[in-house]
């Protein structure tokens, strides 16, 4: 009778444990964490997550305001990393012995922990990888190859880009520079900013709207709107399979490669789900379906063979192997270059 007793306390105090387990507080991009792949992860570890949507800025913003409070794991792209741990120090350095290392591609594992490393720690591993580009209507714009085609008169009133750091980049390619080989020079820098940001301004009435939300330009390329966006590329090949003659495209110049990351912050209260997701994401039939549903590449080792044939042929036809030697991906940004871009940005909103 004691034996069984203390058994059903036991029981009693499990079942309380689950019941109460701590949220996983994910902030993450649209799209990341798919409902599926939520509740199956809910389902297998009684842990609750709890999704915040975000992008590179907000989440940088979040996390100082809070100090690296208030989330368990963000999302954050490797690129914007380093520069922000070594200023603000919002990330925990990650503890690759509780990382299954065997789910990932090599290189790509090996890639982010060399770009976010800190005073001797590195503070991500790699999700998800995809480009920017274009996103072109070939029966309205045709011949739309270059980022020169978001400056092309033809193309008045039918244009749409962001207002952010990549749209940047793009310019900068687009009048021919590198904006990467000047990251080491803030003065050839600025003088690049200040062409770009004369570029933009003389540029404003060919746009027909700055996009924040990609649903909305998806809709303003649907209906006619817009003829030639800046984008990512697996919205373009959302566009394509709606209507063969709107695809992604790769700029002449190089599209802008990306990776997005699995980062935790400093004061995350539940370290321990943190590490379950990131292993849990990563297992090839997770990350297959992933990718199956939002048509965007991961770094999981094994997942192509669980990806759906129709997401698999949109790589093949907008990266063949030379397209995908000219992707240009981004480096580890210095955070005085992202004060400098802010402020041309800043300019170019408030230009009449």
């Amino acid at each position: 009778m004691k034996r069984l007793l203390i058994l059903l306390v036991l029981a009693v105090f499990a079942t309380a444990g689950i019941a109460h387990a701590e949220p996983l507080k994910l902030l993450t991009w649209k799209g990341y964490a798919p409902k599926q792949l939520v509740e199956k992860f809910e389902k297998e570890t009684g842990i609750k997550v709890e999704v915040t949507y975000s992008n590179n800025e907000e989440m940088i913003a979040k996390l100082r305001a809070t100090r690296g409070a208030g989330f368990d794991l963000a999302q954050p792209s490797q690129d914007r990393i380093s520069s922000v741990q070594a200023a603000y120090k919002l990330y925990q350095p990650i503890d690759y012995s509780r990382i299954e290392s065997a789910l990932f591609i090599p290189s790509m594992l090996e890639a982010v922990k060399k770009n976010t490393l800190v005073d001797g720690n590195s503070h991500a591993v790699p999700f998800c990888w995809g480009t920017s580009g274009l996103i072109v209507n070939s029966e309205k714009a045709s011949g739309a190859t270059s980022w020169k085609a978001l400056l092309d008169e033809k193309n008045k009133g039918r244009v749409s880009y962001r207002l952010k750091r990549p749209t940047i980049i793009a310019m900068g390619f687009a009048l021919g520079y590198d904006p990467f080989d000047l990251y080491a020079d803030a003065a050839k820098y600025q003088e690049m900013l200040n062409h770009i940001e004369k570029t933009l301004i003389d540029a404003k009435p060919l746009v027909k709207n700055y996009w924040a939300n990609g649903d909305a330009l998806l809709e303003s390329m649907r209906s006619g709107e817009v003829f030639v966006a800046m984008a990512w590329d697996n919205g373009g090949w959302k566009l394509h399979a709606e209507n063969a003659a709107i695809d992604f495209v790769a700029p002449e110049e190089g599209a802008l490669g990306w990776i997005d990351t699995f980062a935790i912050p400093a004061k995350a209260k539940n370290v321990d789900a943190a590490y379950k997701w990131i292993n849990f994401m990563m297992r090839p039939e997770n990350a297959g379906l992933f990718t199956s549903e939002e048509a965007v590449p991961t770094a999981s080792a094994g997942a192509n063979q669980h990806v759906k044939p129709e997401v698999r042929a949109n790589f093949e036809r907008s990266f063949p192997p030379a397209t995908i030697d000219n992707i240009k991906w981004y480096p580890p940004v210095p955070a005085q270059l992202e004060a400098m871009e802010g402020k041309t940005l800043d300019k170019v909103k408030a230009a009449n």
